[in-house]
């Protein structure tokens, strides 16, 4: 493939085509940045092919193909990491996002056994050919011996572990599906309505900063977002829709771009049901849930390759305050896909959401308790009374605080098989985004009035595109991927001010418009010969950033070198090294040359995944990573440019099928982060998690009883950069209970079974309450959810 002289013109293209006003001042920056990446491509490209010269001296040159696609057998969908193993020579292959799959074998018929995670097993006969056999495969009972150690599965290891998870246990909130990816844990600490806080790999990732979250392919981070750089507010997404999530954990995707320094999430929502869902939901608190999914189709629609169906959802819920939160979100979804021919697939989905919300905040830890600790003007912890007018726990000091948020998305995608094993993925997607927010963290500690307030309504639109070609030989398969993506964001009216009570303007502190632009190429490669598989790639992507009129452009170039040796179907070793980047606020980047516009992350990994015995699964790693400057919280609870960071950690997730129906899982994660720049007393990383650990029991009975009881753990940890302010660990259990049967199921479930008394969110804040003569610098927190149950009624046709 010529993909020097296509990259080349597609960076040229992109940039004039978008930024023709600014071309004679920037144009040396794309064009060095896209040449300085295509030169490596090449040479990227020969040197994967100089390495496969030496890897195929055992190749095999009487081999013959066999192709073939996966597909569900009730909704025809394809099915991806379905594992095909020839019977009679143990080699295996396994099927990409499309179900497609093509195995070499010495001989032109073979019998070849497919298996998935949830599917019943499968044994064919086949002859090798030109045409791709399809084969369908039944759902069925989950089983851990199915799951495969191969060469083939590149990021397999995280697929496996999703796709077990989302099997086993039953989620109905993006809370929940953000909580199955082992080792991130979430906070919510301003009422239900804003994105939660995330915590992943000694990260405190605010709202998304380190964390490049996507639904579909389209980007939920919002870049310069007002209350946060790369805020991603999932709440759009109704979890009965999502059919598969993927993630990745570090740097080292070379699709994946901005944000993903700690790692990578991407949910993807069905195409077709399997069948409608009427379910309704209460709970303690004035909670309730209701939600429904319909087929609009009819299955002869199906089986041409046409499905539509509808998504809807209301919540309520005053939640556990004594200020009630009166929280309202709806959600609605449709999704249209359709088999155009046997060559082009069609998607198109719109989904929206609007949420309201009262907040009770957080409350300094004086305003509940005496005997609490504060810093002192010289930087020293004291201990300090009780404030004269305390409040409860699940108590408020400013019920004026709160919010209303919005989003409505289109996405239209386009799959196309162009023969000759060459695929052609295009997408395209719009976003339009309204956000306020009331809060008051600081009180009476700011002259200009405590109460603050976050307004911004925003456009976002873009296009990806991948071109993937694989050439076989024999033993060997070469996977080259070339992508490009462009996004636009467009902000209106983007404030920060205080005002009143009444929310009347006192004054602004930040208010501008924001036009900022992300355009990218990147190459990919994967050689996969033998025990070897060998994935190198990189990408370059250019910003502009325009803020008050000023505009500025930054170019980043990201390689990525991964390597994975399978010694045998039991045990697999991997390394992988690359840079990635999050970006800064535009506003950032225009007002402060002080800060860098585009930190750099450079990453190391060392793992292994491991099946000691068939039905336990085992994935660990040691890691690295070192990123430029770090988004912090300042004392007023403000996310700023910080230092260099360094952190080091190790990972283990284990997996284990007790009986037939019985399953446990286990996930441990260790931390080590700091301030690369700054003495040892003072290089804490405020809130960064340096040990978590989750996991839990899930059962599967034959009659249709089915749940599971599950565990966080979150260790204590630095509040502040001299470890003098502590953020409490806790400890908190939840319980599932479901019987289901054809038609219908009835759950119980359980948050904080054991009634913990713990804090969902913690930061070191300086504020002063009513009464008091000065401010005070100390941790200020929103409580953890008390015992709360729920009940849930759920009707299938």
């Amino acid at each position: 493939m010529p993909w020097f002289p296509i990259g080349f013109a597609v960076c040229h293209i992109l940039y004039y085509k978008n930024y023709s006003s600014h071309y004679y001042h920037t144009t040396r920056y794309v064009v060095t940045g896209c040449i300085s990446l295509l030169y490596k491509m090449t040479i990227l490209k020969t040197s994967l092919l100089f390495i496969f010269m030496f890897m195929i001296t055992g190749l095999t040159y009487a081999q013959h193909l066999f192709k073939g696609k996966v597909i569900d057998e009730l909704t025809h969908e394809p099915v991806e990491y379905a594992s095909i193993v020839s019977i009679l020579s143990g080699k295996s292959a396994a099927t990409d996002r499309f179900g497609n799959f093509q195995l070499s074998l010495p001989a032109d018929t073979a019998t070849l056994q497919l298996s998935y995670i949830g599917y019943r097993t499968k044994i064919i006969k086949a002859t090798s050919g030109p045409r791709r056999i399809v084969v369908s495969i039944s759902r069925g009972a989950i089983d851990l011996k199915e799951v495969q150690i191969s060469p083939d599965l590149d990021n397999g290891s995280f697929h496996t572990l999703s796709a077990l998870d989302l099997n086993l246990r039953p989620v109905n909130s993006s809370q929940d599906l953000m909580r199955l990816v082992p080792g991130l844990f979430i906070a919510q600490h301003m009422g239900g309505g804003k994105a939660e806080q995330i915590f992943v790999r000694g990260f405190d990732a605010d709202h998304g900063t380190d964390i490049n979250v996507s639904v579909d392919g389209m980007p939920v981070n919002m870049a310069s977002h007002i209350h946060g750089q790369g805020y991603a507010d999932l709440h759009f997404l109704i979890p009965e829709t999502v059919s598969t999530f993927d993630y990745g954990k570090g740097p080292y995707y070379t699709e994946k771009g901005d944000f993903a320094t700690a790692g990578y999430l991407n949910f993807s929502t069905k195409d077709a049901l399997d069948r409608s869902i009427v379910s309704l939901e209460a709970g303690q608190f004035n909670t309730f849930r209701a939600m429904a999914m319909l087929n609009l189709l009819d299955s002869t629609a199906r089986n041409q390759g046409e499905n539509w169906y509808i998504a809807g959802e209301y919540n309520y819920t005053d939640g556990p305050f004594t200020f009630a939160e009166h929280y309202k979100r709806f959600n609605a979804f449709s999704k249209y896909t359709k088999q155009l021919n046997a060559n082009n697939k069609l998607s198109l989905s719109a989904s929206a959401f609007t949420t309201t919300w009262r907040a009770s905040g957080e409350i300094p830890q004086r305003a509940v308790a005496g005997g609490t600790t504060a810093i002192d003007a010289n930087g020293n912890p004291v201990i300090i009374p009780q404030y004269a007018n305390p409040v409860g726990r699940f108590g408020t000091i400013d019920s004026a605080q709160g919010g209303k948020t919005s989003r409505f998305n289109f996405i239209a995608k386009l799959n196309t098989d162009l023969g000759n094993n060459l695929s052609l993925e295009n997408e395209a997607y719009y976003t339009h985004y309204n956000f306020l927010l009331h809060v008051n963290s600081t009180f009476f500690a700011d002259t200009a009035g405590g109460e603050r307030e976050n307004n911004q309504d925003r456009d976002m639109f873009g296009y990806n595109g991948k071109l993937t070609k694989h050439n076989d030989w024999g033993n060997t398969l070469l996977t080259s991927s070339v992508g490009v993506g462009t996004r636009f964001d467009r902000t209106y009216g983007t404030e920060r001010s205080f005002v009143t009570e009444q929310y009347q303007f006192l004054k602004y502190f930040e208010f501008g418009n924001i036009k900022q632009n992300n355009s990218n190429v990147y190459l990919d490669e994967t050689l996969q010969s033998g025990k070897w598989l060998i994935n190198a790639g990189a990408r370059v992507d250019y910003f502009n950033f325009n803020y008050h009129d000023t505009t500025k452009t930054k170019v980043i170039v990201s390689p990525k070198i991964n390597i994975q040796y399978t010694a045998n179907d039991e045990i697999q070793f991997y390394l992988k090294t690359a840079k990635g980047f999050h970006s800064n606020n535009a506003v950032t980047v225009i007002s402060n040359n002080a800060f860098k516009g585009l930190p750099a992350a450079y990453g190391a990994d060392l793992g292994l995944n491991w099946k000691p015995i068939p039905h336990l699964y085992v994935n660990a790693a040691l890691w690295y990573l070192y990123l430029q400057q770090e988004f912090v919280y300042d004392d007023d609870g403000n996310i700023v440019p910080g230092g260099k960071t360094r952190r080091t950690g190790f990972d283990l997730s284990a997996r284990y099928q007790l009986t037939h129906w019985l399953f446990a899982d286990l996930n441990v994660n260790l931390a080590r982060p700091r301030l690369a720049d700054s003495a040892k007393s003072t290089g804490y990383l405020p809130l960064a998690p340096t040990f978590t650990s989750s996991g839990g029991v899930d059962f599967k009975f034959g009659n249709g009883i089915n749940g599971g009881l599950s565990y966080r753990y979150l260790h204590s940890r630095p509040g502040n950069n001299t470890n003098t302010l502590i953020a409490d660990g806790y400890f908190v259990t939840d319980v599932k209970i479901n019987y289901t049967k054809k038609h219908y199921e009835i759950g119980l479930t359980i948050e904080n079974l054991l009634n913990t008394k713990w804090n969902e969110f913690e930061a070191e804040e300086v504020s002063q309450l009513r009464g008091e003569t000065a401010p005070v610098d100390q941790m200020s927190f929103t409580p953890g959810m008390p015992f709360f149950a729920k009940l849930r009624v759920a009707v299938f046709f």
